[in-house]
C-alpha cells in the first residue's frame, strides 16, 4: 500500500530550489555570497534599518495567530512589580538582611537593605493575592474547551510570576509576554509554554497586553507598571478602546503614589476621569468587580 504523499511546508518549493541549484555539495563564491540567501532565511538583511516594518509585522503577527490557534477568545491582564516577592522568599531575604544589620550595626546600606527587605514581606501579601486571583478568573472561566479570562502578564517574576503560577495551580492556561531588556530576562516556568512570547518593540508588547483583554488587574508595581496602567487609562480617556474594568489592588499604596485628586484640582484631569480606577483589597473583590462589569455568574 502506497503512502500519501507528505505534506510541504508553505516554503517547500523555495528550499527545494535552493537544494537543487548546483551540483550537491558544490559551492562557489556566488552562492556563498550573502546576496545570494532567501530574503527569508537571511538574518542579517532581516536586521536592516529598512526592514523595522517587516520586524514589526512579524513581531504583531506571530503571537496573534498562535493565540487563534490555541482558541484564546479573552484575557485579563495582570501588572505588577518584578520585586514583589512570593512570602517565602521575603521571610528568606529578611533575615538574611537581619543578619547583615546585626553584624554591621552602624552601615546605612546594611540599615536600608533592612528597611527595603520588611517592606518586601509586607508587600509580599500582594503576591499571594495575585496567585489567588489567578485561581479564581482560571477556575472560573476556563474550562478544556474555553478559553475566556485568560490570565496574561508580562512573563517575568514577582506579581507576573504569582499569576502565571495561580493559573498554573488549577492546570490553566495562562500567557507571558516576555521584553528582551538589557539585563536577561527570562520567562517563569508557571507559563504555558505554548503561550510564552518574546518581544523585542515595547509599542507591540502594549498591543497584546490589550487586545482581547476583559479587565486591568494592576498590583502596586514601579515605572513599568505605571507605564502600562496610564497606557491603559489614556486609551479609555480618549476614548480609543471600550472601557474595561481597570482595578488597583492596594488603595493605601496606590493613593500615595498617585494623587488623581490634585490632578483634578489643577484642571488637568476630568472629575469623571477618575472613575475609570476601581481599588480592591483581595482577589475575590477583583473577580466581583469584573463579574457584575460583565454580568457574569459569580
Amino acid at each position: 500500500m502506497r503512502k500519501p504523499p507528505r505534506k510541504r511546508g508553505p516554503f517547500a518549493s523555495a528550499r527545494r530550489e535552493v537544494s537543487e541549484t548546483g551540483e550537491p555539495g558544490r559551492s562557489s563564491a556566488q552562492t556563498a555570497s550573502p546576496s545570494y540567501r532567501l530574503a527569508f532565511e537571511d538574518v542579517d538583511f532581516l536586521l536592516r534599518q529598512d526592514l523595522r516594518p517587516v520586524r514589526l509585522q512579524l513581531e504583531l503577527l506571530k503571537p496573534e495567530l498562535l493565540q487563534q490557534q490555541h482558541g484564546i477568545k479573552s484575557t485579563v491582564a495582570v501588572f505588577g512589580s518584578a520585586r514583589i516577592p512570593s512570602p517565602e522568599r521575603a521571610q528568606s531575604v529578611l533575615g538574611l538582611a537581619e543578619e547583615e544589620a546585626r553584624n554591621r550595626p552602624k552601615d546605612r546600606v546594611a540599615a536600608r537593605r533592612l528597611a527595603v527587605a520588611r517592606r518586601m514581606v509586607a508587600n509580599s501579601r500582594y503576591y499571594e493575592e495575585a496567585r489567588r486571583f489567578a485561581r479564581i478568573v482560571t477556575g472560573t472561566c476556563a474550562g478544556e474547551h474555553v478559553c475566556d479570562f485568560v490570565v496574561k502578564t508580562g512573563g517575568g517574576p514577582g506579581i507576573m510570576e504569582a499569576a502565571n503560577r495561580g493559573a498554573d495551580d488549577i492546570g490553566g492556561k495562562s500567557i507571558g509576554l516576555n521584553i528582551v531588556l538589557p539585563m536577561e530576562q527570562e520567562p517563569n516556568s508557571y507559563i504555558t509554554p505554548d503561550l510564552c512570547f518574546r518581544f523585542h518593540y515595547f509599542a507591540i508588547r502594549k498591543m497584546h497586553f490589550l487586545t482581547r483583554s476583559k479587565a486591568l488587574v494592576v498590583f502596586p508595581g514601579g515605572f513599568g507598571t505605571l507605564d502600562e496602567l496610564f497606557e491603559a487609562a489614556t486609551l479609555i480617556q480618549t476614548g480609543k478602546i471600550d472601557p474595561i474594568p481597570i482595578l488597583l489592588f492596594g488603595r493605601e499604596y496606590w493613593e500615595r503614589v498617585i494623587n488623581i485628586d490634585a490632578m483634578i484640582n489643577e484642571g488637568m484631569v476630568a472629575l469623571e476621569d477618575k472613575d475609570i480606577f476601581t481599588f480592591v483589597e483581595t482577589a475575590e473583590e477583583a473577580w466581583n468587580c469584573i463579574a457584575d462589569f460583565y454580568r457574569l455568574p459569580k
